[in-house]
């Protein structure tokens, strides 16, 4: 009797400290899209950061200490291919006076590697091989968008800047800086840096984020929602709010300057602003094998001759498996 009873308790104390987590099935891979466009805002502009595109598939690899889930690093490996796409001040330009941005694309495959830990930490590096200029296929791209949703005719890529083959690295670190005792709200600190001949930048910034809330080695605001092992304190649904400024200080940027390399950069390239300004904002939500999240991003000019400031939109959409 008194064997069973101590059985029974034990057995009380190991459910209620197992139901102070939640555990959720887990999925190791995951394929989507983020798209990128100023048509999402409604207000009839087609300028600067017209159009991006980028498909992703992400696989999470063996993990440190996975059968203790309370203490951990997580790797996830990642492929993708993207397009960024910029006009001038509009995407009908009949003279070249009227370039205040270079038109340009830039096409690239990359592939990353992703750490994540139970201290929240998280740091990704990632390799790109791209170009810019008429391979990188802007025209071709925005032509096809056009013709789909019954927009204008283009004119204005004749003044694109010109070919260049881009080699660029790219590292993302994420710190937690303090999140409230319900959960509910927290603070992070996002750092970017990039090095290339088609990109070069250091960028800091702060992430807001209130709702329900899951730990940044399993999120949307990482997009480390795949996982070989069951994570426990994961909410089985994230939904939340979020805000995030941030600081870019821009030492090249070639859908601007033209390529870093070429002596002749294309028929019009401008110097870029050392430091630009952007705010985002917008809602984000995962619950089992998907992903999706809106946002709007307000930027300062990149340089000095454009007309206007910039803003667009941006909606991600993953599946896991």
């Amino acid at each position: 009797m008194q064997n069973s009873l101590k059985l029974s308790i034990s057995v009380l104390f190991i459910f209620i400290s197992l139901s102070g987590y939640s555990q959720i099935k887990s999925y190791q891979n995951e394929l989507g899209f983020k798209s990128e466009n100023d048509s999402y805002l409604g207000t009839g502009q087609d300028r600067y950061y017209t159009n991006g595109l980028f498909i992703t598939y992400k696989r999470a690899s063996k993990t440190k200490n996975y059968t203790d889930s309370l203490d951990f690093t997580k790797k996830i490996w990642s492929a993708s291919i993207g397009q960024y796409m910029y006009n001038a001040q509009s995407g009908q330009i009949t003279d070249i006076k009227y370039v205040d941005r270079p038109f340009a694309a830039y096409l690239y495959g990359a592939f990353a590697l992703q750490y994540l830990n139970n201290k929240e930490h998280t740091v990704k590096f990632e390799l790109q091989l791209g170009t810019i200029g008429p391979n990188a296929l802007g025209l071709e791209a925005q032509e096809v968008i056009h013709k789909t949703f019954g927009f204008y005719d283009i004119k204005g890529w004749e003044y694109q800047v010109k070919n260049e083959i881009g080699f660029n690295a790219k590292a993302d670190i994420l710190y937690l800086i303090h999140r409230s005792g319900n959960k509910r709200v927290d603070f992070s600190l996002p750092l970017e840096g990039r090095l290339g001949n088609t990109f070069t930048s250091l960028s800091a910034g702060l992430l807001f984020r209130t709702g329900s809330l899951n730990p940044l080695y399993h999120s949307v605001a990482t997009q480390s929602n795949v996982s070989n092992f069951k994570e426990a304190g994961v909410l089985e649904k994230e939904f939340y709010f979020f805000l995030k400024p941030q600081l870019q200080l821009v030492i090249y940027d070639a859908t601007i300057a033209g390529g870093l390399f070429r002596t002749d950069k294309g028929p019009v390239t401008f110097k870029t602003n050392p430091l630009v300004f952007s705010q985002e904002l917008g809602l984000a939500y995962a619950k089992k094998r998907w992903t999706v999240d809106f946002s709007v991003i307000f930027k300062t000019k990149e340089e000095s001759s454009m007309v206007f400031s910039h803003q667009y939109g941006s909606f991600d959409l993953y599946y896991r498996f």
